[in-house]
């Protein structure tokens, strides 16, 4: 076996375990509100009548993104704060993804305007619930 061949396997063995090591540190958003999210929401977004609201053609996910973001952040209602458990790429997969999903259909939110609610959250709204 010649020396480059001898180092090029496993060189690319290590290339392929740092591929799929940072494919897993990645978690696409469908999976992040699955972790994070339907335990109380539910896989389908359609909550829990009487404890966790439908996230499915709810005026909350489909309106402004902002208040949308700030919610998530901050929590509400018994919801809790996400703000110090996810990045704002994190956070934007999430929102994104929801947004998209169960017949909803609203724009995509970027990490920018994650980060943009947390140093300037929109005006509260008042305390009904989700």
């Amino acid at each position: 076996m010649t020396s480059a061949l001898r180092y090029a396997l496993p060189l690319a063995a290590l290339a392929s375990v740092t591929a799929s090591s940072v494919a897993l540190a990645a978690s696409p958003p469908k999976d992040a509100y699955e972790d994070n999210c339907s335990a109380c929401h539910q896989v389908t977004g359609k909550g829990i009548k009487g404890a966790f609201p439908a996230l499915a053609a709810s005026p909350l996910v489909t309106g402004p993104a902002p208040v949308l973001v700030s919610t998530v952040l901050n929590g509400r209602a018994g919801m809790p704060a996400f703000k110090d458990d996810l990045s704002d790429a994190e956070l934007s997969g999430i929102l994104t993804y929801i947004r998209a999903s169960w017949g909803n259909k609203a724009s995509a939110v970027t990490p920018a305007d994650v980060a943009r609610v947390r140093k300037a959250p929109p005006k509260a709204r008042g305390l009904q619930a989700h």
